[in-house]
C-alpha cells in the first residue's frame, strides 16, 4: 500500500533564495519530509532604479518587452505600474510558464511564451521572435545572465536594451550546517546557485555532497552539476509541481 506520506523520514534541502521557498517547503513537509532551508541565492531590487526607471518611462518607444523569470516580472513590472501601465502596443514575451503565469495573474494578456521547454532557446524557437529586423526589443533581468537571447535578437536585425530590474547576491552560508541536516536529497533552480553551493565546500566536503541526489529544473543545470562530479542528478519538470513529481518518484523507488 502506497503512503500518504511518501516523503516521510526524508531530509529535503530546498536552496531558493528565502523569500521564494515557502510553497515548495509546505508541499514537501505536507507529503511527510522535512525541508532543510538552505539559499543560495539572495533577490533584491535593482541597484540603479533610476537607470530602470528611465527605461520604463520610454516603454512606448519598444516593440517587444522580455522578462527572463517570476523576479523578472515582479520587479520590472513593480516599476512598470509605479509609472503607470504597459503600452497597449507592446508585445510580452517570457521564457517560461512560471513567468508566464505570474504576468497573467498581474492581468497581462496575450504573454508569449514556449510550451515545452523553458529556456531562452524554446522562445528564440518561437515564430514572433524569428521575423524582428528594425523591432526595439527591452530584456527585463538580473544582474548579468546569459546573453545568449539578446545577442541572437540582435543578430536577427533588432534592437536590444537591458533593464536590470533585481540583483542576485551570495548569501553567507556554512557548510557544515547543511551537512550537519543529514540531507537526503537537494533541489536546486539555478546554474548560479549551483556555483555557489560548489564554493562552499572543500574537497572533502565535494565528495561527500556529490552523493547526495540532486533535483534539478533545467538539463544545463544536470550537465553543470555532471562536471562538477555529481553521481546522481535527476532533472525534473519546471517549477514546484515538476520538483515534487520527481521527488515523490524517487521517494517512492527507494522505499
Amino acid at each position: 500500500m502506497t503512503s500518504p506520506l511518501p516523503l516521510a523520514g526524508l531530509n529535503i534541502v530546498v536552496t531558493r533564495p528565502r523569500g521564494q521557498a515557502a510553497q515548495l517547503a509546505q508541499r514537501i513537509e505536507q507529503a511527510g519530509g522535512k525541508v532543510v532551508l538552505f539559499p543560495l541565492l539572495e533577490i533584491s531590487p535593482a541597484a540603479d532604479l533610476k537607470c530602470l526607471q528611465a527605461l520604463v518611462a520610454c516603454l512606448h518607444d519598444f516593440d517587444f518587452a522580455i522578462f527572463i523569470s517570476p523576479n523578472a516580472v515582479r520587479y520590472g513590472m513593480e516599476t512598470i505600474r509605479a509609472a503607470g501601465a504597459l503600452p497597449t502596443k507592446l508585445k510580452i514575451a517570457t521564457v517560461g510558464q512560471g513567468s508566464a503565469k505570474a504576468l497573467r495573474d498581474l492581468g497581462v494578456q496575450n504573454v508569449i511564451a514556449p510550451q515545452d521547454r523553458f529556456d531562452s532557446e524554446a522562445l528564440l524557437a518561437l515564430p514572433a521572435l524569428q521575423n524582428i529586423t528594425g523591432d526595439r526589443v527591452v530584456i527585463f533581468r538580473g544582474n548579468g545572465g546569459r546573453e545568449l537571447l539578446g545577442d541572437t535578437l540582435k543578430a536577427r536585425g533588432a534592437s536590444v536594451e537591458y533593464a536590470e530590474c533585481y540583483q542576485r547576491t551570495k548569501p553567507q552560508q556554512n557548510s557544515a550546517a547543511l551537512f550537519a541536516a543529514d540531507p537526503h536529497a537537494i533541489t536546486l533552480t539555478s546554474s548560479e546557485a549551483l556555483s555557489n553551493l560548489w564554493d562552499l565546500l572543500d574537497e572533502q566536503g565535494r565528495e561527500r555532497l556529490a552523493a547526495v541526489p540532486l533535483f534539478v529544473t533545467h538539463t544545463r543545470i544536470a550537465d553543470a552539476a555532471q562536471r562538477l562530479g555529481w553521481r546522481n542528478v535527476i532533472t525534473t519538470a519546471e517549477g514546484d509541481d515538476g520538483l515534487l513529481s520527481s521527488l515523490v518518484a524517487w521517494a517512492m523507488e527507494r522505499s
